[in-house]
C-alpha cells in the first residue's frame, strides 16, 4: 500500500489504525481515535524469523502515538498471550499510567511480566457482560473460547458507530473449562446493528471446523502410557487447558508433574493460585528433585515448542540441558507451527530423533488442536453479525484474504470488506468505513536492552556475516610515501577454519597497494577501495563467497 497522509480526523469520525497482526501472526495492536481520545485493543510482540539474526523480538511501530501519549484513554487487553501483551511493557516505558483493562487471568499474567521491567501498572479487571467507559467509548466484553482462559471479544460503541473486535477465538462446543464463545452476545449486537466486524483470520482459509479440546486428552494419555522411559511435552506456557489435560494424563499413568522453563513454572503457578487449574497436593516435583525419580514416574512439562534457541526443548536436543533424553524416551510437542518457526522446530525435532527419542507431534497424532475459528465456524459468525463492514485482522496476507472471501460469500459487499496493512487509516462516518491513508509502521526490533536502533540495513549485515563470513585487512602505509610499513594481516570469522587460506592473496594485495602508491595515491580510503576489489574479486573465484570486508588502513610516519 502506498504510503499516503490520512486527512485531519473530523469532530465525531472514527479513526482505526491497525500498527500491527495485518500481514503477520504476531504483535497485534489497534488504535482507536475518537474526538481527540485513543483507546487501543492489544499491544503484542512478534518474534523473529531467520533472516532477523540477533532481534531478540519485534514490536508495533509506537511512533504515531508518541506525540498523543496524553490523549490515551486506556488499553483492552482480550487475552494473555504474548503476541498480544508482550509489548505492553514497552509501551509503558512511555507512559505507565496508561489504564488497562483485563480479565482475571490475561491481568495476572501481564503484571508478572511488568514485574520483570520493575513496572506497576494501572489495571482495572472486567468480565464478560461487563460495561466500561473510556473516554467517548462505551466497551462492552463477551466471552471467547480460545487456547487460554478467561479470553475475550469486544463491542466499542461510539458515535460514529458500532466495533466489534474478537480477539483470538473459535468456537469448540465442548470446551474443557465450559466457558463458550458467547453466540447468544453476538446475535444481540447483530440485532442492534453492528457496523464493523474486526475478526480472526488465522484459520480462515481452513475448512470445516476445529476439532475439540478435549479430543486431545486421551491421545496424550495413550503416548504417556505406551512409554517406557522419560518423557517430556511441550506447549506454550500460557496454555493453560492443555497443561491440564497432561496433568490428569499424567495422573492417570502413576507419574509426577516437573513444570520446566522460567515462563511455564511462572505461569502455571499464577493459574494455580487463580483457580484456572487443578493440581492434586503433591503431584507436582521440583526439577532439582525429579532426579531421584525413575524415569517412568515423571513427566516434564516445557517450554520450546517453537524452536525457540534457548528454551528447555532446544537444549534438550543439543545435550545442554540437566533433562537427558535417549533411547526409550518420548518427546511431545503439542502445539502448532507459528508461520515463520518451522525450521527451527524442525532442527529441534531432527536433533531429538537423532539422540534417540521418539518425538510425537501434530503431523504424526492428534496432539494438537487450534485456538482459532475455521472457516466454517466464521461463516457462522457472518450469518449471525451480519456485518456492514469487515475488517480481517490477525493473520498473514493469505489468511486475511480467504476471511474477506468468506465475508463476501455471506453477503458482506466488496466494497465493504477491507484488506488491509499494517500502519492503514481506517475511518468510519455514520457506520460505514473506508480506508484513507496510511501512517508509517515499520518493525521496531529489540535486541537486548535496546529498542528501534537495529534497522533493516543492519540486519542485512548480520545475515552476510551468518551466511558468508566476515573477512578484515589490516595494514599499515606510510603516509608520505603509501608504502607499506607492517601487513597486510588478515583475520576470518564463520568464513574459514584457518587464516592460511589467504596466504596466496596477501602478496598480490601487496602488489595492488604497491602499484597504487607509484601512481600516487595516499588516501585511506582508495587504499581501502583498492584491498576490498582485489580480495573480493579473489574470494568470489577461489571460493565463490560474498563474506563482508573490512579493509583498515593506518597511517604511520615511519618510512617503509
Amino acid at each position: 500500500m502506498e504510503l499516503q497522509a490520512p486527512p485531519a480526523l473530523k469532530p465525531g469520525q472514527l479513526r482505526i489504525i491497525p500498527l500491527g497482526g495485518l500481514g503477520e501472526i504476531g504483535r497485534n495492536m489497534t488504535v482507536f481515535e475518537l474526538d481527540e481520545q485513543i483507546m487501543i485493543v492489544d499491544c503484542g510482540v512478534l518474534f523473529p524469523e531467520e533472516t532477523q539474526p540477533g532481534v531478540d523480538l519485534i514490536l508495533p511501530d509506537f511512533s504515531y502515538l508518541e506525540d498523543k501519549l496524553d490523549r490515551i484513554s486506556g488499553m483492552v487487553l482480550t487475552h494473555g498471550h504474548e503476541d498480544h501483551i508482550g509489548g505492553v511493557p514497552y509501551l509503558l516505558r512511555h507512559k505507565q499510567d496508561i489504564p488497562i483493562l483485563g480479565s482475571t487471568l490475561t491481568l495476572a499474567f501481564l503484571e508478572a511480566k511488568l514485574k520483570e521491567h520493575r513496572i506497576t501498572p494501572l489495571t482495572h479487571t472486567v468480565k464478560e457482560g461487563q460495561v466500561e467507559k473510556l473516554g467517548p467509548f462505551e466497551l462492552e466484553f463477551v466471552a471467547v473460547n480460545h487456547s487460554i482462559p478467561d479470553s475475550l471479544a469486544v463491542i466499542i460503541r461510539s458515535t460514529a458507530g458500532t466495533v466489534l473486535a474478537t480477539g483470538d477465538f473459535k468456537m469448540d462446543q465442548l470446551p474443557l473449562d465450559g466457558r463458550l464463545t458467547d453466540l447468544r452476545a453476538f446475535a444481540k449486537i447483530g440485532e442492534e446493528g453492528l457496523d464493523l466486524f474486526m475478526v480472526d483470520s488465522t484459520n480462515a482459509d481452513v475448512p470445516g471446523f476445529t476439532p475439540l479440546e478435549r479430543d486431545i486428552g486421551p491421545v496424550i494419555e495413550s503416548v504417556i502410557a505406551k512409554t517406557p522411559g522419560k518423557i517430556v511435552v511441550a506447549s506454550f506456557s500460557s496454555h493453560v487447558h492443555r497443561v491440564q489435560q497432561v496433568i490428569d494424563a499424567a495422573i492417570a499413568n502413576n507419574r509426577k508433574i516437573v513444570f520446566v522453563g522460567r515462563s511455564m513454572v511462572r505461569n502455571m503457578a499464577i493459574a494455580q493460585e487463580l483457580g484456572y487449574l487443578t493440581v492434586p497436593d503433591g503431584q507436582i516435583v521440583e526439577l532439582k528433585k525429579a532426579g531421584n525419580l525413575p524415569d517412568n514416574k515423571v513427566v516434564y512439562m516445557s517450554t520450546g515448542s517453537q524452536g525457540e534457541p534457548m528454551a528447555v526443548l532446544s537444549r534438550i536436543a543439543r545435550q545442554d540441558h540437566q533433562i537427558e533424553i535417549g533411547d526409550g524416551d518420548t518427546v511431545l510437542l503439542a502445539s502448532s507451527l507459528i508461520p515463520g518457526n518451522e525450521n527451527a522446530v524442525y532442527r529441534v525435532i531432527d536433533g531429538l530423533t537423532k539422540i534417540g527419542a521418539n518425538v510425537v507431534h501434530k503431523a504424526n497424532a492428534k496432539v494438537h488442536v487450534s485456538g482459532h475459528a475455521a472457516a466454517g465456524e466464521l461463516l457462522y459468525c457472518y450469518n449471525i453479525l451480519k456485518p456492514r463492514n469487515v475488517l480481517p485482522i490477525h493473520g498473514e496476507f493469505r489468511h486475511l484474504q480467504a476471511n474477506a472471501d468468506l465475508a463476501i460469500k455471506t453477503g458482506v459487499p466488496v466494497q465493504r470488506t477491507l484488506l488491509a496493512e499494517d500502519g492503514a487509516v481506517i475511518d468510519m462516518v455514520d457506520g460505514l468505513c473506508e480506508i484513507v491513508g496510511r501512517v508509517p509502521c515499520d518493525m521496531l526490533y529489540v535486541d537486548g536492552k535496546t529498542v528501534g536502533k537495529i534497522t533493516e540495513d543492519d540486519l542485512k549485515d548480520r545475515r552476510v556475516l551468518a551466511a558468508e563470513g566476515f573477512i578484515s585487512i589490516f595494514v599499515v602505509v606510510d603516509k608520505a610515501t603509501g608504502k607499506i610499513v607492517e601487513g597486510p594481516e588478515i583475520k576470518a570469522r564463520a568464513y574459514a577454519e584457518d587464516d592460511h587460506v589467504f596466504d596466496d592473496i596477501l602478496p598480490e594485495i601487496t602488489r595492488a597497494l604497491g602499484r597504487a602508491a607509484d601512481e600516487g595515491v595516499r588516501d585511506s580510503y582508495a587504499f581501502q577501495q583498492v584491498i576490498r576489489r582485489t580480495i573480493g574479486s579473489w574470494v568470489a573465484k577461489a571460493h565463490r563467497r560474498k563474506p563482508m570486508i573490512i579493509p583498515i588502513v593506518v597511517y604511520s610516519s615511519r618510512p617503509a
